[in-house]
């Protein structure tokens, strides 16, 4: 059971597959879509039996982004924007947030909010012939400063400006020489899928130690030495650390358990 009717998870062998699921309206995303996603990848950060996330859309979408059609009740002054916002970026930040590597596999349409989602993620797999844009520049629309930074962090101050600027779409070739896409591939779920299970194998506590740092270099986090050095003491102390020097050791794979 999910916190939204429109949102389905599911689990392969310890990797979580979310998927938005509103294809009669190419999985446009609602308020409650927002904020449930919040609520979801925060449960999916302290779930054991969760070692990696993929984030998709419903074929033949991933999304076109915000569900606009409800603007005119949620989203209508700019109390109600400045409170829309917020749930929006409270969903990126929960997928950034979670110490979990979470995937976006993307079909067709990637568009404006999905893109804000695309980007939390840690890696983006797409089809060649996907769809992206951030149409905010035809709506009025400024895009939020988190959302920009992370678009500035993955394609540079050029290509952010000329997406912002122009709402141009490009297909997911363009995307991925100019690295808003990691991988390009026919089944990006599947792709993902196998790519997850790898991750999955591997020390969690390195994995989301790595993040921790990565993201919080990215990002200018002020107090990242600190926190980094409770993630590497904590790591250091683990049991998980014992299992993989007695692993090598004994020259066999280790099973690592997040502790």
């Amino acid at each position: 059971m999910t916190p939204s009717a429109d949102i389905e998870i599911s689990n392969r062998d310890g990797v979580a597959i979310m998927g938005l699921c509103r294809p009669r309206v190419r999985n446009a995303i609602t308020l409650a879509m927002w904020e449930a996603t919040a609520a979801i990848f925060e449960g999916f950060g302290s779930d054991d039996g969760v070692r990696a996330v993929i984030l998709t859309g419903q074929a033949p979408d991933f999304s076109v982004g915000a569900d606009i059609n409800e603007f005119p009740k949620v989203r209508a002054s700019a109390k109600q924007s400045a409170a829309y916002e917020e749930a929006v970026d409270a969903a990126s930040e929960a997928i950034a947030r979670c110490p979990k590597p979470v995937i976006a596999a993307i079909n067709g349409y990637c568009l404006g909010g999905a893109c804000h989602l695309a980007m939390a993620c840690d890696f983006r797999f797409a089809r060649p012939d996907a769809q992206f844009g951030i149409p905010a520049a035809r709506l009025s629309i400024i895009y939020g400063v988190r959302s920009t930074d992370r678009l500035r962090n993955i394609v540079g101050l050029g290509h952010a400006k000329r997406i912002l600027y122009s709402a141009d779409q490009f297909d997911g070739m363009r995307a991925l020489e100019i690295g808003f896409a990691d991988r390009i591939a026919g089944d990006p779920t599947a792709e993902a899928l196998e790519f997850a299970l790898r991750l999955a194998k591997n020390a969690p506590l390195s994995i989301s130690g790595a993040k921790l740092i990565l993201n919080g270099l990215a990002r200018g986090m002020p107090d990242l030495d600190r926190m980094a050095k409770i993630a590497i003491d904590s790591a250091a102390d683990s049991e998980d650390y014992k299992e993989g020097t007695r692993a090598f050791a004994e020259k066999r794979p280790p099973v690592f358990r997040g502790r």
